[in-house]
């Protein structure tokens, strides 16, 4: 195999009460990796779209080439040589795994040209490599679930400690991105190094609730669940019409809305994709009214994760 063109998926990070330990996949969208092996030793960028010239073309300091030379002097390929075309089907700064997608699909791909020596789950720390050259942390809420599909819970990180639960066939997840940023670094910065007792409490009850609710199909508990009172509070104010588009969210029966990632996109859960649409178009709508564009992706969770697109 000379040839790899492979798609890794968007996540939804935090999911509401879970800062830093849950994360899910969703459809759409996604970035995009092709990889041709050539002669000489060495990964070389060959070009980037969708970035409007931002990301860097120095292999050493992009994520989808830096989890790659990692894999590579892991596995102890030193004569192995490659371009990589880079295809960002997603806004930077968009709070839906931008980095994360972008390093999974490389490290992903390039698994699987050299034959799959890894699994899945022993490419999680390299691909957390990935999001500490874009973001200064090296989390795995969004490359998780990225490269594994499915609902993600990091239990630890000292060490690595990563499960997936079961999820109602029906759920569905709405995904709005306004087009306005937010950096990750930024949004990270603002919050609290500590939380009072009372709000460690109530952010516990509603982490256990969600998982429960999840692995028993019990929407209620899902929808009670999806409260956060410490990260979410604070970082709303980062996004113009949150409580607004929030509240028109819940009217159209959202489960629950919250912040994706470190924002500016938003999410809902909601039982069956009727609603999930309906409920996208409402939110939609109140961006409008603020004269905010927005783009609406419904999906239900992604199980799959990566996939290869196309070899040669």
């Amino acid at each position: 195999m000379n040839y790899i063109k492979a798609f890794a998926p968007a996540t939804v990070a935090n999911v509401a009460c879970g800062f830093d330990i849950f994360g899910f996949a969703v459809d759409e969208p996604g970035d995009v990796v092709e990889i041709y092996r050539r002669d000489e030793p060495g990964i070389v960028i060959a070009d980037i779209t969708g970035d409007e010239g931002r990301l860097p073309r120095d292999p050493l300091r992009n994520a989808v080439t830096v989890v790659m030379l990692r894999l590579l002097d892991h596995l102890k390929i030193f004569d192995f040589g490659c371009e990589v075309i880079l295809h960002k089907n997603m806004p930077l700064g968009s709070g839906m795994g931008s980095s994360a997608a972008s390093a999974v699909a490389g490290i992903f791909a390039l698994n699987e040209l050299l034959g799959q020596p890894l699994t899945r789950q022993q490419l999680l720390p390299f691909a957390m490599e990935g999001e500490r050259i874009a973001c200064g942390s090296a989390h795995a809420d969004n490359v998780g679930p990225s490269l594994m599909g499915g609902f993600l819970v990091i239990r630890s990180y000292q060490p690595l400690d990563v499960f997936r639960i079961t999820v109602p066939e029906n759920l569905y997840c709405t995904l709005v991105n306004p087009d306005i940023e937010v950096n990750t670094k930024d949004a990270r910065f603002i919050l609290r190094n500590e939380v009072s007792l009372k709000n460690a409490i109530s952010q516990m009850g509603n982490v256990a609730g969600l998982i429960a609710g999840l692995m028993q199909e019990d929407y209620d508990l899902i929808s009670r669940s999806m409260v956060d009172v410490i990260v979410e509070p604070i970082r709303a104010i980062l996004i113009p019409e949150f409580n607004e588009v929030k509240q028109a969210a819940i009217a159209q029966g959202a489960l629950g809305c919250s912040i994706s990632g470190a924002g500016p996109s938003m999410f809902t859960l909601s039982k069956g994709r009727e609603t999930a649409e309906r409920v996208g178009k409402a939110m939609q709508q109140k961006f409008a009214e603020a004269e905010i564009d927005s783009k609406i992706y419904v999906s239900a969770i992604n199980r799959d994760g990566p996939r290869v697109l196309a070899t040669a």
